[in-house]
Formats: structure tokens, sequence, C-alpha cells
């Protein structure tokens, strides 16, 4: 059970009561009626072998409002993507697969390529773009769930919560954030949002002064979380980054194109976990560096888009002003720690500081290097406007190879 409160300019939607999830699905059952929803999983083949995913499809499989699960599937050959089929294929809603390595749709990508509109990275933010063209080419849903499929703590009252603020004709969200505490195995988790994020909003405060953009980040609760919702209408004009800054970088296109009386964040889960980055200190391009390091550069983006001006000066400031609230927040976890009975590691939690402050220089540096960099995605309002037919492209791709593989 969460607390009550209401802090900053994001609508917060508590677990104030043990409400059975059994009560919410049957709302949402009649919500479904004139707001289809769909799911959409981004996963790697190798996530089909993990029993993560295997509870997930279990849950699922009793989920009773749901029209749709798209699923993003990234690293299959074509006997790995028969199985997929067959695995997805005990779902009862309308299960459709994006076999991102295929023919059909590895040719879709060279098409956009030719016109400079692919994306140029691999990962999850290329397969969430590509499964969110799908759901606005099939044109069957109004409101749309993403979550990873490494949730080990996974049961379908996570879904439930957060689909429904979205799905609920009376609320006017159009976007709601899933947030949770990271606690497992008597750990405290969540070190990137615990001591990147929220240290360096605060920093950024006190070296460049009050900000809407930074007041509007730190109403998030978790502002990395992997689960959030939208309807469909807001995918259209939606840039997504392709790098480790995707979440980050979702926020910040919110913020650009809505009030914040129009977004929400709900608690999900009392208990989460999943699979664990490496903090990756030897290799910048890896785990946790590699996330500290694009999560601080989609920051330092979306500042100077609001006309905020940096030098290496400023970031070298950054980076101090960061490092010290940093190590006060250690402080604070540890005590919330041990008040908790949790086990909490200082020298790991400071070791992963030095590697974040260090990464907020490197990404200041790069960030001066080159401005002008973009690594969003175009939205798909662009992509139509160039290609006109390229949603039926998608839609007839991602059909035959679910028809005949």
């Amino acid at each position: 059970m969460s607390d009550f409160f209401q802090n900053g300019i994001i609508a917060n939607l508590h677990n104030l009561v043990d409400r059975p999830v059994e009560s919410m699905e049957k709302e949402l059952v009649g919500f479904s009626h004139h707001n289809p929803m769909a799911l959409v999983l981004p996963s790697l083949y190798s996530e089909l072998e993990q029993p993560a995913l295997e509870n997930i499809v279990q849950e699922l499989m009793q989920v009773p409002y749901l029209s749709d699960v798209v699923v993003g599937l990234d690293r299959a050959d074509r006997d790995q993507f028969q199985h997929a089929r067959r695995y997805f294929g005990r779902l009862p809603q309308t299960v459709r697969i994006l076999w991102n390595d295929g023919p059909r749709l590895q040719a879709i990508d060279r098409l956009l390529a030719s016109k400079g509109l692919a994306p140029t990275e691999l990962g999850k933010g290329r397969n969430v773009w590509y499964c969110y063209g799908y759901i606005l080419a099939a044109n069957r849903a109004k409101a749309v769930a993403m979550h990873d499929c490494d949730i080990k703590t996974y049961d379908r009252s996570l879904l439930a919560r957060l689909i429904y603020p979205v799905a609920n004709p009376a609320y006017r969200y159009q976007f709601c954030k899933g947030y949770y505490a990271r606690i497992a195995d008597n750990k405290m988790n969540g070190r990137v949002c615990r001591l990147l994020v929220s240290p360096l909003l605060r920093a950024l405060k006190m070296v460049k002064g009050d900000n809407e953009f930074l007041e509007y980040m730190n109403s998030f609760r978790y502002t990395l979380s992997g689960e959030f919702s939208l309807r469909t209408d807001v995918l259209r004009n939606l840039r997504i980054p392709s790098d480790w800054g995707l979440e980050v970088g979702v926020l910040a296109e919110l913020h650009r194109n809505y009030n914040p009386r129009s977004l929400c964040q709900v608690n999900v889960a009392d208990v989460y976990d999943h699979k664990h980055q490496p903090l990756s200190p030897e290799d910048a391009r890896k785990g946790l560096s590699k996330m500290s390091h694009d999560i601080s550069k989609a920051i330092f983006r979306k500042l100077a888009t609001q006309g905020l001006v940096f030098t290496e000066e400023h970031f070298r400031t950054i980076k101090a002003t960061y490092f010290r609230i940093a190590l006060d927040y250690i402080e604070t976890y540890y005590n919330d720690a041990i008040f908790n009975g949790l086990t909490l590691d200082r020298h790991a939690e400071e070791e992963a500081v030095e590697l974040f402050a260090r990464n907020v220089m490197a990404a200041g540096q790069e960030f001066l290097e080159n401005p002008m960099a973009t690594p969003f995605m175009p939205s798909w309002s662009r992509v139509q406007s160039a290609i006109p037919d390229i949603l039926e492209q998608i839609f007839d791709a991602v059909e035959l190879d679910n028809q005949d593989g």
C-alpha cells in the first residue's frame, strides 16, 4: 500500500486499497466495447527461453479485455519465428508477431532507409517503433499498453492498472506511466533511476535554475520504468528515441505535445523485479554505463531545445554538483534500507555513482561536439507523408508472415 500524496504536476493514481483484479477487469471489459485495447511486447527471441516470459504468457491467457497482442520479435531466424508463433499462439487474443529479421520487414526497412527514415540503431526503440506502426496500420485498438518481457514478478493486475487510465472514457489521460518500488531478494534495486536521474535533475536545477521541464520530470516517481500506456492517437506524432534514452525521450516528447493534465502515473505493482543490466564500467557501449550516458545526453538535448545554453564549464559544474547530491542520496537510501531490513552495498553504490559522474561529463562533451545529433526516429506522420502507403505495406507484411512465415 502506498501513500496518497500528490506531489508535482503529474496526476498520481495510487494503490490505496487491495482492490481485486477481477473488479478492475470487469470495468475494462465494459470499456473495451468502445475502446478496444492492445498490448505491445518487445522481445528478443532469447526471452522465449526464460521463465519470466512463460509466466507472463500464462497470466495474459486470463486477461478478458485485450483484443490484440503485438509482439516485436528481434534476433530470430525462420525456425525461431515459427517457434514464436506457436509459443504465443496459446493466447486467446488476436496475436501478431513482427518478425523484424524476416525478409518482408527487412525489405520495408530498406525502403525507409532509402528515404532516410529507417531507424539507424538496433534495439528496443526500433522494435517498439515498428510495433506502433503496425498498431496504426491495423487500426483496431484505441488504447495501447507496453511492457517488457523479462518481468519476473508479473501478474495480470499490472496490466489492468497500467491500461485502465487511458481506456476509461471518463478520464482525459492520453498517457500513463507505471511506477513501483524496485525491491527484490531483500535488496534495493533501480540504481540508474535512484542514483543518476533523480540527483542529476536536482543538480541541473541548482546549476541552471528553475525549469518547467525539470519540474515535470521530477514529478514522475519512476522515470525509467518500461511500462506505459497511451491512447492510439498519440502514436501518430510521437518520436521515439532509438538508444537507451527511450523512456526519457518519450516523456520529453509528451511534454512537448501535451498538457501535463493529460498525463498520469499509476502504481502498477508492490513488488517488481526483472533482468538486471551489469554496471559495465570497462565498456561504455554496454550495460548501465551506456544507459547512463544516453539518458544524460537525452536530458541535455531536451533542455537545449528550451533555450538553455551549455558550455564545458557548465558540465564540469553539473558533474561536481551531481556527484555531491548522489553521495547524499546513497546515505539516505542506505538508511531507508536498514530501516526496512534490506541490504544495500554502499561500496557498490558509490562505484555506480563514480561511473555515472564520468558519464555525465562524457555525455555533455559529446553533446557539445555534436549538438545537432538526432537520436529520435521520425514520427509515423512524417513517414506517411514521404511514403503514403507505408502503413498498408507494414500491415500486409505482418499479416503474410503470420499466415505462412
